[in-house]
């Protein structure tokens, strides 16, 4: 069943305070800046959100606090991934009992299902867990060692999964990515989610996207998105390029940690990341802040 509305999808940063408790008083801000830069939904507890380095507990607090506070428009889905396959099917529960919109679960990471057919029957458990929310297998093989293809997922899954929505797509293999679009067809959704190829990602057939940089640089990709609808080639590459681009310094600068500082210059201060991952200093701050304005990013980068 395909669920989401063509456009894209933020991977929400999951606030904390100094102390590195939840900060959940930010959310609704959060939410709010997505909807006005033109977000249709938020994909909550994933890689971005930091959900490994979280309490099933703290988790459940902040699927709650984004449903409390979600505005017209804007879709809530729940990643309930975990490497307890009863915690993910609680996870999944309570995320039905709350409204949210859909659930998605990334594969397991230390034990690692052996074949298809393990990776199946584990999240075909999990979707049954809250039958009445379409349900995203979050397909992320160099994070989770699991290299079993897309498309391979959702033929098998086709078959035992009746609240199957689709897969969200965060990997390189652009052959996968094409073969699992043209099976998916007007069945379900293939979301891309790797935001330097978004364009690519486009012209393989993708009408939807999740991704971390959409939550600060959504009105550059929505530049891209309508450049390539109307047919305006250079633009889209020209945007396509610009993303890279301070994609590539906030790899340089630590990646998620240097993601998160972005939203603090934004001028929505998400607070810490959680260890094992470490902080930028004051000076690589100030850093990334160079380098980030002689790229023009806060021409299309902002809260507003």
């Amino acid at each position: 069943m395909k669920f989401l509305p063509p456009g894209l999808v933020a991977a929400p940063f999951t606030p904390f305070q100094s102390d590195g408790s939840l900060h959940l008083a930010a959310i609704p801000r959060l939410a709010a800046s997505l909807v006005r830069n033109g977000v249709v939904g938020a994909f909550v507890c994933g890689t971005t959100g930091e959900g490994v380095s979280l309490t099933s507990s703290e988790r459940r607090q902040v699927a709650e606090a984004w449903k409390a506070t979600l505005p017209a428009g804007l879709k809530l889905i729940v990643h309930v991934g975990h490497l307890s396959l009863g915690e993910s099917c609680d996870l999944a529960r309570h995320a039905q009992e709350i409204g949210a919109d859909a659930i998605a679960t990334i594969a397991p990471s230390f034990f690692k299902p052996a074949g298809l057919e393990e990776l199946v029957l584990w999240t075909k458990q999990v979707a049954a867990a809250a039958p009445r929310l379409p349900f995203y297998y979050y397909h992320m093989p160099s994070m989770t060692g699991v290299r079993l293809t897309a498309t391979q997922y959702l033929t098998r899954a086709s078959e035992s999964i009746p609240n199957l929505a689709g897969v969200k797509f965060t990997d390189e293999d652009i052959p996968d990515f094409t073969a699992a679009h043209t099976f998916a067809a007007d069945r379900y959704d293939v979301l891309f989610g790797r935001d330097e190829l978004l364009l690519t990602g486009l012209d393989c057939g993708a009408t939807g996207a999740v991704g971390s940089t959409y939550n600060y640089a959504a009105p550059l990709y929505r530049r891209l998105i309508q450049a390539r609808q109307g047919e305006d080639r250079a633009t889209a590459e020209r945007s396509q390029a610009e993303a890279r681009a301070f994609i590539d310094v906030m790899l340089r600068h630590g990646g998620l940690p240097a993601g998160k500082a972005m939203m603090k210059l934004i001028g929505l201060d998400c607070g810490p990341v959680r260890l094992p991952l470490r902080n930028l200093t004051r000076g690589a701050e100030a850093a990334l802040r160079a380098d980030l304005e002689r790229l023009g990013f806060f021409g299309y980068a902002s809260a507003a």
